[in-house]
């Protein structure tokens, strides 16, 4: 089990910046990957990026190039820095990680935090 703490989220105006924070309650080497994903109202759960315990990341198109995920193994911790943000950036931002046992993935979430993009 793990606990995961993700803060930085809030109100911003299009084109501003943020970066959120998710620290976990055990080290995140034990993880096969460290991600983000997000949820707007009336919508899946989508991936955002994610950050591999071999240090390869993945990002969704519609963030490429405007947000980057990074890694503190030493603090347990990843972060997601947003760049030019947009309206439809709006959504509750998730922390995720995932561990890869035998083929079979087992995830774990984070209580999520609103990132709210408007003018």
């Amino acid at each position: 089990q793990v606990t995961l703490v993700e803060s930085g989220g809030g109100l911003v105006q299009p084109g501003g910046s943020l970066r959120l924070s998710c620290t976990a309650s055990r080290s995140i080497f034990s993880f096969n990957a460290m991600g983000w994903y997000r949820q707007a109202p009336g919508k899946h759960r989508e991936l955002v990026a994610t950050s591999t315990s071999g240090d390869s990341t993945n990002y969704a198109d519609s963030v490429k190039g405007r947000f980057t995920i990074s890694r503190d193994n030493a603090k347990n911790t990843v972060y997601l820095q947003m760049n030019n943000l947009q309206s439809e950036d709006t959504a509750v931002y998730y922390c995720n990680a995932r561990r890869v046992i035998v083929a079979v993935p087992y995830d774990y979430w984070g209580q999520g935090t609103q990132v709210t993009v408007s003018s």
